[in-house]
Order: C-alpha cells, then structure tokens, then sequence
C-alpha cells in the first residue's frame, strides 16, 4: 500500500519524536545507573576507609602515674610506615607489621597516643588512637566539720571530705561512712579534666544520742573499669570522731513504787544517761539526803515510806523520777 506524501511526512515525524524520547529515557536511565553506582562505590570507598588495618593491643590501657607502659601497634596488610604519635616514646618504622609504644616511667599528662600507617595500597593512610587512662591515687583524704567544740542534739551540722590532687576525676566516688556504714557517695562523672584536680563533697547531720561516740570517714575510690586495677584504688580519710551533747534522760523513766519491812535495804537506781554527764539531786520530806548529792544510786536500810525524788541535770536540761516507799503489810 502507497501512503500519501503528507502522511508519509507526519509518520517520519512520529518516528523521530519516538525515537528521541527513546533516547532521552536511555540517557536517564543511563545517569541513575552511573548514580547508583556512584553510590555504591562511594559507599564501598567508606567501608575500605573504616577498615583501617591496624591494631592496638590492648585496646584500651590503664597506667598508675610513674609506672611503664607498653602497647603494640599491628598492621594486617603491608605497610611502608608503621609508627607512634606521642609526645613521650614516639617511635617508628618502615615495611615493619609491628610498632611498638613504650615508656618505662609514665608521668606526663600527655594527649592519647595515636598509630599511624602508610600503606601501599588504598586505603593508602589511616590511624588508630589508644585509650589510654593514666591516674593518680590522691595526695591526702581529709575530713573536717564546720564547727568547733561539741555538737548538740538536734542541730545541724555540715561535714566536708577534701580530695587532694587526684586523677582522671571522672572516675572518682566518694564515699561517706558512719561506722562501717555507707551512707552517702557522690560521683563526678560530669568533670573531665585528666590532669590532677582537688575535689571535695559535704555531707549535712543532724546528730542525735545514737551519734555520740560514733565515727565518720570519707574514701576516695578511682573505678577505673574492667581494664583497672582490683579492686579498685582506694585512700580513706582519718576518722572524725563524734562527741554530741544532749539531755539526761532514764532508760526507765517510770516512777517507781517499792513496798518495804522496816530495816530491810532498799536500792533506788537514778542512773540517766547524758552528755555532759549529768549530776544528780535526791529530794523528799521524810528524810534529810544531804550526804547522797550527786549519787544515782541510793541505798539505804533506814528509808522511811514516803516520795523520794531524784533529778539528773547537765548544761541542756534536767530530768525527774519519783520513788514511792510504802510499808510492806
């Protein structure tokens, strides 16, 4: 069949158009493969990049101040140059898979080491920086009160525990002690100073008669992790020993009724306790107890019926027990 010349013309129109947009979807199709692979690449690049090829061992190192330390550097694939970055002990080496850190004494505060590699083939460079912790047991652990002279029952009172030149603080408690007992830590694990630091921490009392000869203490404890020393370094204070006034007061403060046969021996015990140690006054109308002053037992044979009053009295106050005396029948 012969097509008319206008006919033939629009159709080799349409081919073209066709085949341009043929064209154009080949190019884009063509540009998202380069950018996917681009991509892929880019992101193979990264993943060669991560591996590094070196290894620390160990990884991560903790040191006493002053004491040696030593970490090994090892390349897993050919190396031009193998070496350390270090302000102390930097050292290196050529075409070795292995390059040692090591100083015999630690005691600058130094940044943390870095092994570098110059390798071959691509990844061409790449470093690894050790985790290196380098503390200091503290100089002195002190405890002091904000007072001077005795405390009293029922006031309060502020304790601080001062920590001298110690380090790296971010792995410090303190802790608190009445007795054998923990009853207080406080950590500075927001700090970050590595170099020696003074720190201190308080701890508020209100003291009370179980206080009275009682001690308190502070330790100051670096928990380095798994890598440090066990248990972990640890320097306590001297104690700080407790002396609290309060008021007498009777282990049996009931008044007391004792029923007797003439002559027979009565003992009344008057014994308080209280700090300052109290004194002690006996009173009654049946009897003149002139001679038992400041006595917290009174014994006698001659004591007639009656009320006998003792009172225990120091510089905080003062307490009062009855004694009644009645015949026996």
């Amino acid at each position: 069949m012969t097509l008319p010349s206008r006919t033939k013309s629009e159709f080799r129109s349409l081919s073209s158009r066709i085949t341009a947009e043929r064209s154009e979807v080949s190019i884009k199709m063509e540009r998202t493969t380069l950018r996917c692979f681009y991509i892929v690449c880019m992101f193979c690049t990264a993943l060669a990049g991560d591996s590094c090829s070196l290894e620390l061992r160990p990884a991560r190192v903790v040191v006493a101040f002053g004491e040696p330390v030593t970490v090994n550097c090892v390349a897993s694939r050919p190396v031009r140059v193998l070496g350390w970055e270090s302000a102390v002990g930097a050292t290196h080496t050529q075409n070795d898979l292995t390059a040692q850190w090591k100083v015999d004494s630690l005691i600058d505060w130094i940044e943390e080491p870095i092994c570098y590699g110059v390798f071959f083939t691509a990844p061409r460079q790449c470093e690894e920086k050790l985790n290196l912790v380098l503390y200091k047991t503290p100089d002195s652990v002190s405890i002091s009160l904000n007072h001077t002279g005795t405390m009293v029952e029922g006031k309060e009172y502020q304790l601080l525990c001062e920590v001298q030149n110690i380090a790296p603080v971010q792995y410090l408690t303190l802790r608190w002690y009445r007795g054998q007992t923990e009853v207080y830590n406080h950590s500075f694990s927001d700090l970050t100073p590595t170099t020696p630091v003074q720190v201190s921490s308080s701890l508020l009392i209100t003291p009370t008669v179980a206080d009275h000869g009682v001690q308190y203490k502070c330790a100051a404890e670096l928990d380095l992790g798994i890598d440090g020393p066990r248990p972990p370094p640890r320097v306590a204070s001297k104690p700080l020993d407790i002396t609290v006034h309060f008021s007498p007061s009777f282990s049996q403060p009931e008044d007391e009724t004792l029923e007797l046969s003439k002559g027979e021996e009565a003992s009344l015990n008057c014994t308080a306790v209280g700090s300052p140690a109290p004194s002690y006054t006996w009173t009654t109308a049946a009897l003149s107890l002139e001679k038992m002053e400041d006595q917290p037992v009174l014994i006698s044979t001659a004591l007639r019926p009656g009320t006998y009053t003792c009172t225990a009295s120091n510089i905080l106050g003062k307490r009062s027990k009855q004694f009644i005396i009645k015949p026996r029948p």
